[in-house]
């Protein structure tokens, strides 16, 4: 009994020490970045203590990432995120909002929409913008009733909504 009470004690020391040690949910000290990450980071190196570990830890991930990419890839992050920041804050919100809304889905229903933009990215670019086109065209109702009623449609009624909209049936 009295070693079972000191096994019990001794891990239970173990895990509180490891969860100090490895500073699980204390974000990442400024300290302990690389050079590479700090040189990336550096914009943010006044108000790193005051950032939200979680941000900590995923701006550590993001400057590993930019490390990682090649030119080519970082030019075009760069022209993405000035444009992220030229969207009006309502539009920023909205786009956060439906990611949120995105990663809470099964994966299975996360990959069905990856396919289905690589689909729709596949097409020439007149054909996108006239599918664009047809679905702009619709009665904002009637997005609105597709949009929230697409997941529970039979592939029949998906069908009839895709000939409505005189879409062809490759891809999905």
């Amino acid at each position: 009994m009295k070693n079972r009470y000191v096994c019990i004690v001794v891990l239970f020391l173990g895990l509180i020490y490891s969860t100090l040690a490895f500073g699980e949910g204390t974000g990442v000290s400024w300290d302990r970045l690389s050079q590479e990450e700090k040189q990336v980071l550096k914009p943010y190196r006044d108000k790193w203590d005051s950032l939200p570990p979680e941000r900590q830890e995923n701006m550590q991930k993001g400057a590993n990432r930019w490390r990682q990419m090649s030119k080519d890839e970082r030019q075009t992050a760069k022209e993405h995120f000035k444009r992220w920041r030229e969207l009006p804050p309502g539009e920023r919100e909205q786009i956060k909002q439906r990611f949120r809304a995105f990663r809470r889905l099964p994966a299975e229903e996360q990959e069905k929409i990856r396919e289905r933009y690589k689909w729709f990215q596949g097409l020439p670019p007149e054909k996108r913008e006239a599918l664009r086109g047809k679905w702009q065209s619709l009665p904002p109702e009637e997005r609105k009733a597709i949009r929230e009623n697409w997941k529970d449609m039979t592939p029949e009624e998906r069908k009839a909504v895709r000939r409505k909209m005189k879409l062809s049936d490759d891809g999905q």
